[in-house]
């Protein structure tokens, strides 16, 4: 029997609207300077690069920094970079570092994602902490750059709401979705802006309005992977298994490493007695998991 299928996705885009100087960062997560470079040359997160070349840091690297700043003082800080390197590889596309666990003894760290449980290097947990915990100390950074962005929005263009939305998912979704519509008010073809509106919706369990917005992405790009991928999600929720399956394959048209969505084709097939077509997207899915 195959597995449950995998979650939603969503898109990202640069941080709204310039980013965390290190400087910035540093000082917000009470980090010395020198430790906020050495963990960008550790290579588990990656940073934009600003107008002169320096490092802006979105929300979810901030969340990533206090994440290693918090393993630290109970890991050497070499363990930390290695192990959070690692972890950086392992999550699937569209898995948010806010929604995994992360476990820490005297010497190693343990990832769990739900029902999955990995070891980016071997070793028994003694310390747990939820990193959207961490999320939450760091908040009020995002909801203070909404409450900028209302105070000046005549001077706000689409992408701009479009990119505070992604910094407010992981703390206010209500702002998120508040900024998402006005991006799609302001460019009814925004596909992003629909996408991530779609998927909120339907994580709220509004799945007609979220079926309205992947469809209207789909329209305006119908290459897009990952709103039909989305759409997909949706339909298989809705009990609609054969229109799942067509928004499924209409992901795999326009990417054909779309790992999960072949995944997820394998699960439909599956339920509908079709051995062969199963086992050939499963050989798909495992071969792209691997490579």
């Amino acid at each position: 029997m195959i597995p449950v299928r995998k979650q939603l996705e969503r898109r990202r885009r640069p941080p709204f609207p310039n980013g965390y100087t290190v400087e910035e960062a540093a000082r917000l997560l009470d980090l010395p300077v020198g430790r906020v470079y050495d963990y960008v040359r550790a290579e588990f997160l990656e940073p934009r690069r600003g107008p002169r070349g320096e490092y802006r840091f979105t929300f979810q690297d901030l969340v990533l920094l206090r994440t290693a700043k918090e393993l630290s003082q109970r890991l050497s800080p070499r363990k930390v970079k290695r192990a959070l390197a690692n972890l950086r590889q392992q999550l699937p596309r569209g898995r948010d570092l806010a929604g995994v666990r992360i476990s820490a003894d005297g010497e190693n760290v343990l990832v769990r994602d739900g029902n999955t449980t990995w070891i980016p290097e071997s070793g028994q947990t003694l310390l747990d902490f939820h990193v959207a915990e961490l999320a939450t100390s760091v908040a009020p950074l995002a909801q203070r750059a909404a409450q900028v962005a209302r105070s000046s929005e005549d001077a706000l263009e689409a992408e701009d709401w479009y990119e505070l939305g992604c910094e407010l998912e992981a703390v206010e979704p209500e702002q998120a979705r508040d900024a998402y519509s006005r991006a799609v008010k302001l460019d009814p073809r925004h596909v992003d802006a629909h996408v991530n509106m779609g998927r909120l919706q339907h994580e709220a369990g509004q799945l007609r309005a979220a079926e309205s917005h992947y469809r209207s992405a789909l329209q305006i790009e119908p290459e897009d992977a990952t709103a039909a991928y989305n759409l997909g999600v949706l339909l298989e929720d809705a009990g609609r298994p054969q229109e799942a399956l067509q928004a499924y394959l209409q992901a795999i048209g326009a990417d054909p490493e779309y790992a999960d969505a072949h995944f997820n084709v394998a699960h439909l097939y599956e339920e509908l007695g079709r051995k062969q077509e199963t086992v050939r997207h499963l050989q798909i899915y495992r071969r792209l998991e691997n490579s």
